[in-house]
């Protein structure tokens, strides 16, 4: 008994691709993430993601604007449900700092970097920067707002990176690169809220 595969579309294919991607980065690492490994993972072959991705590098590139896509629209609504009183500053810096460490991102982004990829991260930071001038009350001027956000995404790469290693060898609980940006994070909403007043 033979079974039949399904014809998917070519976005389909992509988007099946992205999201066996993003578990083998989660699951076992950004070196992980290859073009034979992506196929396997969806059925599909090599050649099938070589004509979507062109290269392991294409494939990388590709993920990094898949999980910037995902991980800054999740942010961007908690940033807004954050302004209408409906969540908060640790909302936003936990879905940060999770992004970087659980989801991949940091381990990713240093990988690219490492392999001489480095155009690899720009859909991540035009993602992050389109996200910012969406967010922005005054426009692409709203300095604070990109001051805030550089922060933010700074201390969630090198918690992702090294966090771990470098608290615990300063003797104080993990979460503590969180508290740092929650606070700093909670001080600039307050002065975003008096202003807006």
């Amino acid at each position: 008994m033979s079974i039949v595969k399904k014809r998917l579309t070519p976005e389909e294919s992509r988007l099946a691709a992205m999201r066996a991607a993003r578990q083998l980065l989660i699951e076992t690492g950004p070196q992980s993430v290859t073009l034979k490994a992506v196929a396997a993972r969806i059925g599909r072959t090599h050649a099938n993601l070589l004509h979507h991705f062109g290269s392991a590098s294409g494939l990388q590139k590709a993920l990094a604007a898949y999980l910037a896509e995902t991980v800054c629209e999740t942010i961007g609504e908690a940033v807004l449900k954050s302004r209408a009183g409906e969540g908060s500053a640790r909302d936003i810096v936990d879905l940060t700092f999770d992004a970087f460490d659980k989801e991949g991102a940091g381990a990713l982004a240093s990988w690219m970097l490492i392999s001489g990829n480095e155009d690899a991260l720009d859909p991540i930071v035009e993602k992050i920067h389109e996200l910012v001038d969406e967010l922005s009350e005054t426009g692409h001027d709203d300095r604070e707002l990109h001051e805030n956000t550089l922060e933010l995404v700074l201390l969630a790469l090198g918690h992702a990176l090294m966090g771990k290693q470098l608290a615990l060898s300063l003797d104080l609980p993990l979460k503590t690169a969180r508290d740092i940006a929650e606070g700093r994070l909670t001080q600039s909403m307050e002065r975003w809220k008096i202003e807006a007043v």
